[in-house]
């Protein structure tokens, strides 16, 4: 039996697309939330690896969807790279920053991050022995450009600021980290895979404030090493990136990275990436996670139109990021009911 994601993700056209969730695993859902409290905050969630696989197989148990993806955070390579990191209630991820040469020299090898990340290796052995046989285990990181801004800014920021103002001001420093980013995400994605994950994906979450030549250089080159030494270690396992926002710079993505897969945001229109996309290559996406939110005919209509613009073509369907807080579950259902044709 061949799954799914993995014949989507080879290149061929189903009638009825995969389909999984970005944030499936999450504050949406009441068992997330009763499960989280039980481990007393969400690093500690993160790194307790039977309660963060308890919560990855929750929306598999609930909705059956074709892929799980590993619950964990684009943050916990930083941290792992000694950097301090803590979450803020309400208000998010904080870290100690990065800005200069010797906090850069400061930073640990890449061999050591194991030291740190083992429960999350730990974590996709459970997966990849408890979940059905007929779902993908899905592994993940956050792209370097992303994950350095976070570093840059000990935060998240609206505009990525101070990240380009490092790059600007002091290209080696900022260079620098994106290199040790790079090779810790290889390092990271291998022990996931050598763990049991059948897919990995990049999370370039601020992809889309890169501009130009910004574009090629931190997030198409970042996202071509990590593919292909991904690759060359294991050319079996396919890679999906996610250069979210990304407009005109999802067009040749494929052939740029070597990526497997393009998932796409809901700010281009299924029809438009079927088009530009799509022609070479399996895409993922793209309904607005606000339908999830609000539900009704209308996240019924978007559904079925976005799986008949990408029916010409390898497709995983997906929301354009990830589903929120104040997402109600019965419209995930209505969701997948839509997608499959229930």
């Amino acid at each position: 039996m061949t799954k799914t994601i993995l014949k989507a993700l080879a290149g061929e056209t189903q009638d009825v697309p995969p389909i999984w969730m970005m944030r499936q695993a999450g504050r949406y859902l009441p068992e997330y939330r009763a499960t989280r409290a039980q481990a007393g905050d969400f690093l500690s969630l993160c790194y307790n690896s039977e309660l963060a696989a308890e919560v990855t197989l929750q929306p598999i148990r609930r909705y059956g969807f074709d892929a799980a993806i590993l619950f964990a955070d684009i943050l916990l390579l930083p941290q792992a790279l000694g950097a301090d990191l803590w979450f803020v209630t309400g208000e998010g991820p904080r870290l100690s920053t990065i800005t200069s040469a010797e906090e850069l020299a400061q930073l640990k090898p890449v061999d050591a991050i194991d030291e740190t990340l083992n429960p999350v290796y730990e974590t996709v052995r459970i997966l990849s022995r408890e979940l059905p046989r007929e779902t993908t285990l899905i592994g993940f990181a956050g792209a370097p450009w992303t994950v350095a801004t976070y570093m840059i800014a000990g935060q998240g920021t609206k505009d990525q600021g101070p990240a380009h103002a490092l790059k600007a001001e002091n290209r080696e420093v900022f260079e620098g980290i994106i290199d040790r980013l790079t090779e810790g995400t290889i390092h990271y994605l291998s022990k996931q895979i050598e763990a049991g994950a059948e897919v990995v994906k990049i999370f370039d979450s601020w992809a889309g404030s890169l501009n130009g030549e910004d574009f090629e250089k931190y997030a198409v080159v970042p996202a071509r090493r990590i593919t292909q030494a991904i690759k060359s270690k294991y050319p079996g396992v396919p890679v999906i990136g996610f250069p979210r926002e990304a407009g005109d710079g999802y067009v040749g993505f494929h052939a740029k990275t070597g990526v497997d897969c393009v998932a796409l945001d809901n700010s281009v229109s299924a029809d438009w990436a079927a088009e530009h996309v799509q022609s070479a290559g399996c895409v993922q996406g793209n309904l607005a996670s606000s339908h999830m939110v609000t539900g009704g005919q209308a996240l019924v209509d978007e559904t079925r139109a976005i799986c008949e613009a990408f029916s010409g073509g390898p497709h995983i369907f997906n929301l354009g990021h990830g589903i929120t807080p104040d997402a109600d579950p019965d419209n995930v259902q209505r969701m997948i009911d839509a997608v499959r044709g229930g």
